[in-house]
């Protein structure tokens, strides 16, 4: 080839590759945002306290991770009749951490606030704090897959409270607080209430931050898990006195909050809980709302709740295990 035929070869082939790029550069088609991702969480509605045995507890954790859920909540690990043991807390810390899901562990009053010691006294606050130790020393669940984690403690103020944890899924955030089911560990014993006036403080804060959180990143969603049913769906003037012989209402400052909190916020919200039932009542867990919050007590050994966001109803639940027995 000659000079001259190189340079009107090289011009030409430089144009070829211009235009190609310049096809490449303005054909590739634009990303479009990815859609709402469904997903489904399981929750283990605390078969121990209907006094069933260990067996219904580890069928529970076994079935609730069949469908690959995103993660897996624990209402309570023991049943009010079992001892509250160092070995017992490990042991079903044990248990429990051999889910194939991520597994979140929420405390129910029966795995402390109903403890005694050997001469009949509440043992109520050292076994809380045993608790702590033996399920969350670190910012992760248990489970043979780990979910991140971020709890209360993490703050210096609240260091303590390291069993109020959230998290963060497919646009929802997810909670964890220490809503004891026997009227929030309020004892009507003059000057017994320190452990309830501390939580106290600590979950008005909690709640606060997790409304502000989801509202600042527009989740579509908060779901809070305890193990005590606060009457947030309930008609005004709910009260659970006529439930516990006291002159306060254990509940009454969480009912509050989380009301007026609910109002301002634009998602939804879910407040689950397994607190028991007075026998025949809803044989399926259904979810009962009121604007925009929603309550379920969990009545059954396990239950499927799928979240689907974009539509009419983010939240449905379906039972996943046999009724527990009265």
């Amino acid at each position: 080839m000659t000079p001259r035929m190189r340079r009107r070869t090289l011009p030409t082939a430089l144009m070829a590759l211009a235009v190609m790029a310049a096809h490449v550069t303005y054909a590739a088609p634009t990303s479009a945002p990815a859609a709402p991702r469904n997903f489904e969480f399981g929750v283990i509605g605390h078969p121990l306290q209907h006094g069933r045995d260990e067996a219904a507890l580890k069928r529970a954790i076994a079935e609730a991770a069949q469908a690959n859920p995103a993660f897996v909540v624990a209402t309570g690990i023991k049943s009010i009749t079992e001892p509250c043991s160092d070995k017992l807390y490990a042991q079903r810390r044990d248990l429990l951490n051999e889910s194939s899901a991520p597994m979140i562990v929420s405390l129910a009053g029966s795995d402390w606030s109903a403890c005694l010691n050997s001469a009949g006294r509440s043992n109520a606050i050292e076994r809380l704090n045993r608790l702590r130790e033996v399920f969350y020393v670190d910012a992760e669940s248990l489970g043979a897959r780990r979910l991140q984690v971020t709890r209360l403690s993490a703050t210096a103020k609240f260091r303590s409270y390291a069993e109020n944890s959230h998290w963060e899924y497919g646009k929802v955030l997810f909670a964890t607080i220490n809503l004891p089911a026997n009227n929030n560990h309020y004892r009507p014993e003059a000057g017994r209430n320190s452990e309830f006036e501390d939580r106290l403080v600590a979950n008005r804060a909690w709640l606060h931050r997790l409304f502000t959180l989801a509202e600042r990143e527009k989740m579509h969603g908060l779901v809070l898990f305890s193990d005590g049913d606060a009457g947030v769906t309930a008609e005004e003037g709910f009260s659970l006195l006529s439930s516990f012989r006291t002159k306060q209402d254990g509940f009454a400052e969480a009912r509050k909050q989380i009301r007026s909190m609910a109002e301002k916020y634009k998602g939804t919200v879910l407040l689950i809980d397994a607190q028991p039932v007075a026998p025949g009542a809803h044989p399926e867990p259904a979810i009962q709302w009121r604007g925009n919050v929603g309550h379920v007590t969990m009545i059954l050994d396990w239950a499927e709740v799928h979240v689907t966001p974009g539509a009419a109803a983010l939240f449905s639940i379906k039972g996943g295990g046999a009724a527990a027995s009265d």
